[in-house]
C-alpha cells in the first residue's frame, strides 16, 4: 500500500522535529556514558563504596532496559506527542533530583527514574521520526542524522562528561539534562504533531508487559552482576535463569494473547529480525570498545578526561559523514544485505587495529586510524539496520517497534560490557602471573594486554554479525522495498497517531 495514501499530510516543520527528537535521543543515550567519568567526584563528595559505585550505572540501565517495550507500547496507546512530552518532563525532573542528591540513596533513585524515563523517550523519538517521514529519500536522510546520534551518543557523553566535571562539577553531568530537556520540550510543543487517532484504541498486554519487563530486568541485571562478582556467582547465572523462562514464556503468550504487546510477526519478519540482532552486536562492540578505549588513553597514555573526549571527535565526524552518505546514496542502491556486513567488516577491521596498540603507540596515527575506521563502521551498520527495523510495520505497533530497536542496542550493551570486561580481566590476571615478579611495568603491559583480548573477542562479534545479516537479510526487492516507500503486501507504512 502505498504511503500517500495512508499517510498524514507532510508536515513543512518535520526537519525541525527530527532536531527535536534528536535532542531527546542524544540525551538518552549520552546519559549512559556522562556520569561514567564523574563517577570518582561524586563517589569523593557522597562517601560510598566501590562495591556501590556500580549502581550509579547500573540502576540507569536496568530501570531503562526493563522498560523499553512497555515504553514503546505507551507511545501507541496514548499517543506519541504526549508519551513524548511526559518522557521530557520526567527525565528533567529525575536528572534534577539525582543531580541535588545529598546521599547515595537519592541519586541511584535519580538515576533509576532517568531510566524509567528515558524508557519512555527513546522508542517515541524513533516512532515520531517513523511517522513524520514517508517520502523515502526525505526518510534516508532523516535516519541517517537519527542513526549517527544513536552512534555517536555515548562518545559525545565521554567529552561532555569531562568538560563539565574537570570545568565545573560532577553534579552538572546530570544538571545538563534539565537544559537540553527544556529545549527538546519546546520544539515538541511547537513542531511535533498531534495527530489524530482512527479506528479502536488498542489495549495493554498487562500479562506480556509484566513477562518482558521481568526478563529484561533479568538480562540486564544477571550480566551486570556478573561483570562485577564474576561469572562463578550463583546470583547472575540464577537471575539469568528466571529471565530465560520468562522471555520464553512472553513467546508462548504473544502466541495466545488477544492484544499481544509485540506480535511475534513483528521479529520474525527476516529483514526486521536481522536488523535487531545487528543493532545488538553493533551496541556489544560499541559500548566495549568505548570502555576500553577510554581507559586506554586516560590509563595508558596519560590523556585527561577532555582530552579523552576530544580524541574520540574525529571518529564522529566519520561516523556523521557515513551515515548520511551510506542512507542517501549507498542503502537505497544496495540494501540492508551488502550495506550491514559491510559495516561489519569494517568493524573487524577496526579492532584488529587496535589490538595493535601498546605502550609505545601514539594517539596519531596508532589511535586515530582504527578510531575513524570504527565511526565508517557505526555510520555503516545503525541508519542502515534503524531504517529497516522500523519500514512498513504496521501503524499500531510502530511504538512498540522502535522499542526494539532500543531494547537490542541495550541488551547488546549489557551483554558486550559483561563479556568483554570478564575476558579482559582474565586477560591481566593470566599476564601477570605469566610475568612474576609484579611491578608498575609488568601491570601496565597486563592492562593493554587485556584489551587486546577484548578487541579480539569484540572482533569476532563483529565477524559473526556480518555473517548472520548476509544470510538473513533478505536481496533487494524480496519484502518491504526501501526505496520504493512500499510495505509488503500484509503491512502498510506507519501513520502517526
Amino acid at each position: 500500500m502505498s504511503s500517500s495514501t495512508t499517510a498524514p499530510p507532510v508536515s513543512s516543520r518535520r526537519w525541525l522535529t527530527l532536531v527535536t527528537v534528536g535532542l531527546a535521543q542524544l540525551m538518552v543515550v549520552l546519559d549512559a556514558t556522562v556520569v561514567n567519568i564523574a563517577l570518582p567526584s561524586a563517589q569523593a563528595e557522597l562517601q560510598f563504596s566501590d562495591g556501590d559505585r556500580q549502581w550509579v550505572v547500573t540502576a540507569y540501565s536496568l530501570a531503562f532496559g526493563s522498560l523499553l517495550l512497555l515504553g514503546g507500547r505507551a507511545s501507541d496507546l496514548i499517543g506519541r506527542k504526549r508519551t513524548f512530552l511526559i518522557g521530557l518532563v520526567g527525565f528533567a525532573l529525575a536528572s534534577a533530583l539525582a543531580g541535588a542528591a545529598p546521599t547515595f540513596e537519592v541519586l541511584i533513585a535519580g538515576r533509576a527514574l532517568q531510566g524509567a524515563f528515558a524508557a519512555l523517550l527513546a522508542p517515541t523519538a524513533l516512532a515520531v521520526l517513523t511517522t513524520t517521514f514517508t517520502i523515502p529519500k526525505e526518510r534516508a536522510r532523516a535516519f541517517g542524522v537519527f542513526g549517527a546520534v544513536a552512534g555517536a551518543g555515548g562518545a559525545v557523553g565521554l567529552l561532555l562528561g569531562g568538560v563539565l566535571t574537570e570545568q565545573l562539577d560532577w553534579r552538572w553531568n546530570l544538571y545538563i539534562n534539565v537544559f537540553i530537556a527544556a529545549v527538546a520540550l519546546i520544539g515538541t510543543l511547537i513542531f511535533v504533531p498531534n495527530l489524530a487517532r482512527t479506528g479502536p484504541r488498542p489495549k495493554l498486554d498487562v500479562p506480556g508487559t509484566i513477562l518482558v519487563s521481568g526478563a529484561l530486568f533479568g538480562i540486564v541485571y544477571g550480566f551486570a552482576n556478573a561483570e562485577t562478582e564474576g561469572w562463578e556467582s550463583p546470583l547472575a547465572w540464577g537471575v539469568l535463569a528466571i529471565a530465560a523462562v520468562l522471555l520464553a514464556a512472553f513467546v508462548v503468550w504473544q502466541t495466545r494473547a488477544k492484544h499481544p504487546l509485540l506480535p511475534l510477526s513483528v521479529v520474525l519478519d527476516r529483514n526486521r529480525g536481522a536488523a535487531f540482532i545487528s543493532v545488538l552486536i553493533a551496541g556489544a562492540g560499541m559500548f566495549g570498545i568505548f570502555l576500553f578505549v577510554t581507559y586506554y588513553m586516560q590509563i595508558s597514555l596519560g590523556f585527561s578526561p577532555i582530552q579523552t573526549g576530544l580524541a574520540f571527535l574525529p571518529m564522529i565526524g566519520m561516523l556523521v559523514l557515513t551515515a548520511q552518505i551510506s542512507t542517501n546514496f549507498l542503502l537505497p542502491r544496495l540494501g540492508p544485505k551488502v550495506m550491514v556486513p559491510v559495516g561489519m567488516a569494517f568493524g573487524v577491521i577496526a579492532l584488529v587495529l587496535f589490538t595493535r596498540l601498546d605502550l609505545d603507540s601514539t594517539y596519531a596515527p596508532d589511535v586515530l586510524l582504527p578510531l575513524m575506521v570504527f565511526g565508517l563502521t557505526m555510520g555503516t551498520i545503525m541508519p542502515a539496520a534503524m531504517q529497516t527495523a522500523t519500514l512498513g510495520v504496521d501503524r499500531e505497533f510502530a511504538g512498540v517497534t522502535s522499542a526494539m530497536v532500543n531494547t537490542s542496542q541495550q541488551v547488546g550493551g549489557s551483554v558486550g560490557t559483561a563479556l568483554l570486561n570478564t575476558i579482559a580481566a582474565t586477560a591481566a590476571a593470566d599476564y601477570i602471573a605469566d610475568h612474576l615478579p609484579a611491578s608498575d611495568l609488568v601491570a601496565a603491559q597486563a592492562a593493554v594486554s587485556s584489551y587486546a583480548a577484548a578487541y579480539w573477542w569484540a572482533a569476532g562479534f563483529f565477524a559473526a554479525g556480518g555473517v548472520i545479516a548476509a544470510l538473513l537479510f533478505r536481496r533487494r526487492g524480496q519484502g518491504v522495498s526501501l526505496t520504493s516507500g512500499h510495505a509488503a503486501a500484509d503491512a502498510e507504512p506507519v501513520v502517526a497517531h
